[in-house]
């Protein structure tokens, strides 16, 4: 995430939040097909039009969304997803290359122009292609998140200020069990918790307290949905590094019990036992004592959160910064479009919402969900196009 020119300022912030209270398997195939956007164009992809709800219903299309994508490859990748959903993966891998060959070809003739009359010609052509290329790979990411969102059948609430009537917000149907079908247990524990304390509703509550109403202004609302995308992304990076560490701590037993055992073969042999007896007699080792981890010492079998509570101050807030530009504005634009009033888009207003607490935990856990896509979006984006770091 190295690539930057001087159009782009410092670091940016998201600027409606309150101040804030190991790479990994990827979840998208990996970029080496040479599908093209023109292979697919000929074969014809057509957006059809038909009747569909009312703006507030979600519908079976995937872009019934609040953010609508802008640039042309966020649009050719919404009507591959629309029309030709098996080629999509296909589809982005090469958008990505494209995107990055055309960021990298214009600081290459910045690179040879550069001392020439023709220099700062170059230098503010290649300033336009880098804002252009990043506009675009935010659209690529946010169709990725679409994806994953498909996948398990879960659509992203529309635009609230289509869903509003008469100060009353009711989002059905809740699709609970699908937002949560992506996290392990542990992570669950943890969801659950944080939703009992941004919107005071407990985890074994009845559903009569699921769908009493309760008040909320809208600002503070958009700053709840904001700190649980953050947190799911939180969890996924902290959960991929608890899981990480353990697969090494376990390696290292491996390579430490294989290291102590292969002196006693000699010995083993000499009462007669085979080789691959003795190998299984050290399997069968591992299996009970995986518990200890490096320098010797006993590991406890400890929870996620338990390893997520022993976090430094510098740990915390590696795994819950966005790592790209990138990420930090696809959040803001989301949230923006989510919550904004309609017109000016922004979140600057007093309205209070009449709401279930069954809305609220469905904003809360499509949140979640999106900062845990985010997270692999950005990972996979990354991979083939070289983000921008934060």
């Amino acid at each position: 995430m190295d690539h930057s020119l001087s159009l782009h300022g410092p670091a940016k912030t998201l600027t409606f939040l309150a101040p804030p209270k190991p790479r990994g398997p990827r979840s998208f195939p990996p970029s080496n097909s040479n599908f093209g956007r023109r292979r697919l164009l000929r074969s014809g992809v057509v957006v059809r039009a038909r009747a569909g709800p009312s703006p507030c219903e979600f519908s079976s299309s995937p872009l019934n969304t609040p953010l609508e994508p802008n640039s042309p490859a966020g649009k050719f990748l919404s009507r591959v997803l629309q029309n030709q959903r098996q080629y999509f993966n296909l589809a982005v891998s090469d958008e990505l290359k494209l995107l990055a060959n055309d960021r990298d070809a214009a600081v290459a003739r910045m690179s040879l122009s550069s001392g020439s009359d023709e220099g700062p010609l170059h230098r503010r052509i290649a300033q336009l292609k880098e804002h252009e290329c990043q506009t675009a790979v935010e659209d690529v990411m946010y169709m990725l998140i679409l994806y994953k969102f498909s996948e398990i059948r879960a659509q992203l609430v529309p635009k609230l200020s289509r869903c509003i009537y008469n100060g009353r917000l009711e989002i059905w149907p809740s699709k609970d069990w699908e937002l949560e079908s992506i996290h392990e247990f542990e992570v669950l524990e943890m969801i659950r918790e944080h939703i009992s304390t941004v919107i005071g509703l407990r985890a074994n509550c009845s559903v009569t307290d699921s769908w009493a109403t309760t008040e909320i202004q809208r600002l503070r609302l958009g700053r709840v949905y904001v700190a649980s995308i953050l947190y799911g992304y939180f969890l996924k990076s902290a959960s991929l590094r608890y899981y990480l560490e353990e697969c090494l701590a376990s390696a290292h037993q491996d390579l430490h019990l294989t290291h102590r055992n292969s002196l006693q073969f000699p010995e083993a042999w000499s009462y007669g036992l085979k080789q691959n007896q003795v190998v299984g007699c050290v399997n069968n080792t591992q299996s009970i004592s995986l518990g200890r981890g490096t320098n010797g010492h006993e590991l406890k079998q400890e929870k996620l959160k338990c390893y997520v509570m022993g976090f430094d101050p510098e740990t915390l807030q590696r795994c819950a910064k966005l790592r790209s530009r990138e990420a930090v504005n696809l959040v803001e634009k989301h949230s923006c479009a989510l919550f904004g009033d309609g017109q000016t888009g922004l979140l600057d207003t007093d309205e209070v919402i009449l709401t279930s607490f069954s809305s609220l935990k469905r904003l809360v856990l499509e949140a979640i969900a999106f900062g845990s896509f985010l997270w692999d979006a950005e990972e996979y984006a990354d991979a083939v196009y070289k983000l921008k770091e934060n």
